[in-house]
């Protein structure tokens, strides 16, 4: 995908694009689909397919989390959302949680080859990073786990008043639905869903992101450890 055609597509959803950005994006695009000749990163590697399903998705939250100083993408895979956020937010200190070693490699090159100077990435479970508890004013993640199971992992890395926001599909909403027990839990509410269709040409994808906000410290024997959050999630 061309850059005017990406930054035409983007600022259909109100994301301004510079040709800077766009540079860094191919270079990321080229280099998530050599790699994931070797290791499997992602299903997802066609070009234009990886411009809207992972650069833009990732780019839909930019507003929301564009006035923080501090977050955390957990189970950060190949990057998405937290390594594109960084490339679009320079001042903002961002940490990417990933337990994978063959991704952190990846995130590593990814890193190195862009210049990302505001980018940490820790080779840990987000279950195993709570020397970062109620920490960040941000948290993101996209495609790791059912939302119940999810709000766990995450809510107790969020400042008290900090934010959540789960990236989700077409199914999101049903997930919600079975994620109230949870919500109350761990002392957080739904502030708001954005629900979006991308398009471009034959492809569309519905998206459903979830932004939580935390009213209260969390109880402190949350989270438990990840055997038991899958097994009976909250």
């Amino acid at each position: 995908m061309e850059y005017h055609a990406f930054s035409l597509l983007a600022k259909s959803y109100n994301i301004e694009v510079s040709q800077e950005n766009y540079e860094s994006l191919f270079a990321y695009a080229t280099m998530l689909i050599d790699y994931n000749k070797k290791v499997n990163l992602t299903a997802i590697i066609e070009i234009n397919e990886i411009f809207v399903k992972h650069f833009l998705d990732s780019l839909l939250i930019l507003e929301s989390v564009s006035s923080c100083k501090t977050l955390a993408d957990v189970g950060t895979g190949a990057g998405f959302p937290g390594m594109i956020l960084a490339l679009f937010l320079p001042k903002v200190e961002i940490t990417l949680i990933e337990p994978t070693h063959k991704r952190v490699v990846f995130l590593q090159q990814i890193q190195e080859s862009l210049g990302l100077k505001n980018v940490t990435i820790l080779e840990k479970r987000a279950e195993d990073t709570q020397d970062y508890r109620e920490y960040f004013d941000v948290i993101v993640s996209r495609a790791v786990a059912r939302l119940d199971i999810l709000l766990e992992l995450c809510i107790p890395l969020v400042k008290k008043d900090g934010i959540f926001i789960a990236l989700k599909g077409a199914h999101g909403k049903e997930e919600l639905e079975v994620a109230n027990n949870a919500l109350r839990e761990l002392k957080a509410e739904i502030k708001s869903i954005q629900e979006v269709n991308l398009q471009y040409q034959d492809i569309s994808v519905t998206r459903v992101n979830m932004i939580v906000t935390k009213k209260s410290k969390t109880p402190n024997k949350y989270p438990r450890i990840y055997s038991k959050i899958k097994k009976q999630p909250l």
